[in-house]
């Protein structure tokens, strides 16, 4: 095994293009964000304020909002997506409007899809696009699908037309040969979402990477997917996609696996998941050649192995195949160490309707108060910038000339 390594913490890189007021309200957010009953108090009291129609959409936009998110339209994200793309790291708008029940909605989440997908052709600022399949189908219907229970009449019809969105957002990708994500979601829907992505990377990814699954190996059993995914591609004759994140949902899984009395489908630990993840990271560059991956991952250690094994097997730092991306508003220092490093790296910036975006916000700030090694991480890099910055720089030495040389020698003393 190689010495080899990446200064990840060098946070003159991570946080270059943050003036100082923009430092100290990512610190103080961050700080607030650590506090599980401060947390808890702000997202309820935001919950309530909006469903009661109180003017504080203004505060939410200008904090927590404008921290993880790039705006309320494709067009307030531009700002945003051309800051990223002057440190060579791509955008993946990601449009975060969940958990309806409406077709009406179901339509419109489609039809901004579809939009995201076309903004992003032919722009490598925004190197993939990606959606949630609950945004164009019923929750309760996929969890019917993922459990094989017989659908009604009125549900097959129902099932085919959210197919049917699923398959015209893939078939755009693929025309426009603009790879897409299909996140991942809570474990009892995954089958219905795993089905689709399968049948969508079948149809579609044939000559090239084009539809992507989202794997959380969070799960116990997600490693032993991954591989019979890569079988499976393998058989059939196609590339898979593969997006490797750790997972979203852990406390709700486990939660729902009390209540109901079945198997957790969460690891037993942290230490179980970082080694699945890991060994994923192995499996797909192992197997480079038909698997397209991107590591989602804000965990050093993860990043350190990726690099690492790129440098053992010569792989160049701008692989096609090869891609690390991070939620926009956290873990700056891996995106801009790695983007300044040559390596393919995307930030996932949520963006849509303050009111529809919220529950996305409180699943990120509880998320972030139940990793507290992460919050600490976040704090201590900006800290540590902070203190940079107040330092005094060393001063460039001045360029010797010829007119230099000709300066009374104590003129040049003073």
């Amino acid at each position: 095994m190689s010495d080899f390594q990446l200064d990840l913490n060098n946070t003159a890189v991570a946080f270059a293009s943050k003036s100082n007021a923009e430092l100290k309200k990512k610190y103080w957010l961050f700080f607030l964000m650590g506090s599980p009953l401060l947390t808890n108090i702000g997202t309820k009291s935001a919950e309530l304020g909006l469903s009661l129609g109180l003017p504080i959409k203004f505060f939410i936009k200008q904090t927590i909002f404008r921290q993880f998110c790039g705006g309320e339209t494709i067009a307030e994200c531009e700002p945003t997506i051309q800051d990223l793309g002057r440190s060579n790291i791509g955008t993946i708008l990601d449009y975060s409007v969940e958990g309806k029940s409406d077709e009406t909605v179901f339509e419109f989440t489609k039809a901004e899809i579809l939009r995201t997908i076309e903004r992003a052709d032919a722009d490598r600022n925004v190197p993939f696009a990606v959606f949630k399949t609950t945004g164009v189908a019923r929750f309760e219907l996929l969890e019917k699908v993922s459990a094989n229970q017989n659908l009604s009449g009125a549900e097959q019809i129902e099932w085919q037309t959210a197919k049917s969105r699923v398959h015209e957002i893939c078939e755009t990708a693929y025309k426009l040969k603009q790879p897409v994500f299909i996140d991942a979601e809570e474990s009892w829907i995954q089958d219905a979402i795993d089905a689709l992505a399968a049948e969508m990377m079948q149809a579609y990814n044939r000559a090239e990477p084009i539809i992507y699954n989202t794997i959380q190996l969070y799960r116990h059993d997600r490693l032993d997917f991954l591989k019979k995914s890569s079988q499976a591609a393998a058989a059939n004759n196609y590339f898979l996609g593969a997006k490797l994140v750790r997972g979203a949902y852990m406390e709700k899984e486990r939660a729902r696996a009390a209540e109901l009395n079945y198997p957790s489908p969460i690891q037993p630990d942290k230490e179980s998941a970082d080694r699945d993840y890991n060994d994923a990271l192995h499996f797909c560059i192992d197997n480079i050649e038909s698997i397209s991956f991107v590591a989602g991952t804000h965990n050093e250690e993860s990043v350190q192995l990726l690099a690492r094994l790129m440098h053992e097997r010569d792989l160049p730092s701008d692989h096609p195949h090869i891609y690390f991306s991070q939620l926009y508003g956290m873990s700056d220092n891996l995106s801009y160490v790695l983007a300044k490093e040559g390596y393919n790296v995307s930030k996932y910036v949520p963006y849509g309707p303050v009111k529809d975006a919220l529950p996305y916000l409180i699943r990120r700030a509880r998320e972030n108060t139940s990793v507290m090694g992460q919050m600490s991480r976040e704090l201590d890099l900006i800290s540590q910038e902070i203190t940079r910055r107040k330092r005094p720089q060393p001063q460039p030495l001045p360029i010797r000339t010829q007119e230099n040389e000709n300066v009374l020698p104590e003129m040049r003393k003073r």
